[in-house]
């Protein structure tokens, strides 16, 4: 089971950046899939999950109107579109897969998920 997140990068407040994760070694529909992100001495919190068929997404309070998780389960990719992006959105981004997750509510932990990709840096500075 691999994980790889791709497409952070350095933008200014305001603007627009989407991450991907990348999968394989599993079949993705049968795997709910978490963001979570990482700022320096912060411990990791998250950010967004989606539901295996993609139909429930679920997201922090904190980029609640601004990000927007999706999954391509024929391409084993998750996205994560992130619009509006503040200096608090600065973070080490993570992906994460979880076979089975009873409730919604428990997208939220990462103890929920068994596996995660290495992170993808986001910087929002101007």
């Amino acid at each position: 089971v691999q994980l790889q997140a791709s497409g952070g990068g350095l933008v200014q407040p305001g603007g627009s950046l989407r991450l991907s994760c990348a999968t394989s070694g599993f079949t993705l529909d049968d795997y709910v899939i978490g963001w979570f992100r990482q700022a320096p001495g912060k411990e990791r919190e998250f950010v967004a999950g989606i539901s295996r068929s993609g139909v429930t997404p679920n997201y922090a309070d904190s980029v609640k109107g601004r990000f927007t998780i999706s999954r391509d389960n024929i391409g084993n990719t998750v996205y994560l579109q992130m619009n509006s992006l503040k200096s608090e959105d600065t973070a080490v981004y993570y992906c994460a897969a979880a076979a089975a997750v009873n409730y919604m509510s428990n997208y939220r932990y990462t103890e929920t998920y068994a596996y995660w990709g290495q992170g993808t840096l986001v910087t929002v500075s101007s």
